[in-house]
């Protein structure tokens, strides 16, 4: 296992020499974050920001993420063009020792919550999900929500929902094939494992459809082109917002099939109306058991990339919510002094 960190370079208030004092961590995960969705990310600005990762004494061979292009989602006549700079990019992300590439097919919205700051009773803030709230949302008056929305202008956000309303999941999942056929080979030439990343939350929202939300979906996914390379991201958080979910079960699975290319590590408390907080990354303190989460990992021989996802705003902390410096740290050491007792102690 190697222990990673979601890194947004420099202008993150969390420095990499933050980040590389925290016990066990041997890499940064990170992308390049000015040039726009659908373009092709030059070498060069690649290079630099392995050179300043290295620079800190850790390692740059994880990307969060390339974004697909929404026209690539939809299925329009501009999706080849699109499409041959998502595989540019794969070859100039593997050009600079880049191992693993995380991405995802969500419609418009990535991770979606309603409120960034929600008071636990211990004085910390995290990321929540108001089921209810988000019922009473009409897209058709238009959607207000702290996060991704913020992408869009409100009428560029209407016109996307307005061309979404032809697109099922059936619809959704023939423009993901056509996608997957196209750069899995480039991804196989170059030696890169795609991950895709589940629908977060993983259930259907404002109408859109969403096709990454289970052991059946990833099970389709990596079915369509059988390849090493056509892998996942393993998002106990996001996967984990739906009680049906075993996310045991499912590292099991795909572990054992060597396709789980990068691991989230996250622990959110679930409420029976599918309405969730993210809590600690501790077993205790949420709806999943890491522990065991942790174990399967091992047991499957998992030698892939970890990182602890979003956490909790503790100790005065601002900045970016669910990606500040302390909790995550926290959560890293807690996931490695897991994964160090069931080394010694816990062997299936």
């Amino acid at each position: 296992m190697k222990m990673t960190f979601r890194w947004y370079g420099e202008s993150d208030p969390v420095t990499l020499e933050n980040i590389r004092q925290i016990p066990g961590m041997v890499g940064i995960v990170s992308a390049i974050y000015d040039v726009p969705v659908g373009e092709v990310w030059p070498v060069e600005k690649l290079q630099a920001l392995r050179d300043r990762i290295e620079r800190a004494g850790l390692k740059f061979e994880v990307v969060e993420s390339v974004p697909t292009h929404e026209d690539i989602k939809l299925g329009k006549p501009s999706r080849d063009r699109l499409i041959a700079n998502f595989q540019q990019n794969i070859r100039n992300c593997a050009a600079v020792g880049v191992k693993v590439i995380c991405y995802n097919f969500m419609p418009v919205f990535d991770w979606t919550r309603t409120e960034m700051a929600k008071e636990l009773p211990d004085g910390s803030t995290t990321l929540s999900f108001d089921a209810a709230e988000v019922a009473k949302i009409d897209p058709e008056k238009g959607i207000s929500l702290p996060g991704w929305d913020a992408s869009y202008k409100p009428e560029e956000l209407k016109a996307l929902l307005e061309e979404y309303k032809s697109v099922d999941e059936q619809k959704l999942w023939a423009n993901l094939e056509y996608f997957l056929k196209a750069i899995i080979p480039v991804a196989e030439e170059v030696g890169v494992k795609m991950a895709m990343h589940p629908d977060d939350p993983p259930r259907p929202i404002f109408g859109l459809p969403r096709i990454m939300k289970n052991r059946d979906d990833y099970a389709r996914l990596i079915g369509i082109v059988d390849s090493p390379s056509n892998g996942i991201t393993l998002c106990s958080g996001s996967l984990g917002a739906d009680l049906c979910n075993s996310v045991e079960s499912m590292v099991r699975e795909f572990g054992a099939k060597g396709r789980i290319h990068f691991g989230h590590l996250r622990n959110v408390k679930v409420e029976a109306d599918g309405s969730f907080y993210e809590s600690t990354h501790r077993s205790c303190d949420g709806s999943l058991d890491m522990a065991a989460i942790v174990k399967a990992y091992y047991d499957t021989g998992f030698d892939g990339y970890w990182r602890p996802d979003h956490g909790r705003m503790i100790w005065g902390e601002t900045g970016k919510p669910g990606y500040g410096l302390y909790d995550r740290a926290l959560g890293a050491v807690y996931l490695n002094g897991l994964w160090e007792a069931v080394s010694k102690y816990g062997r299936a």
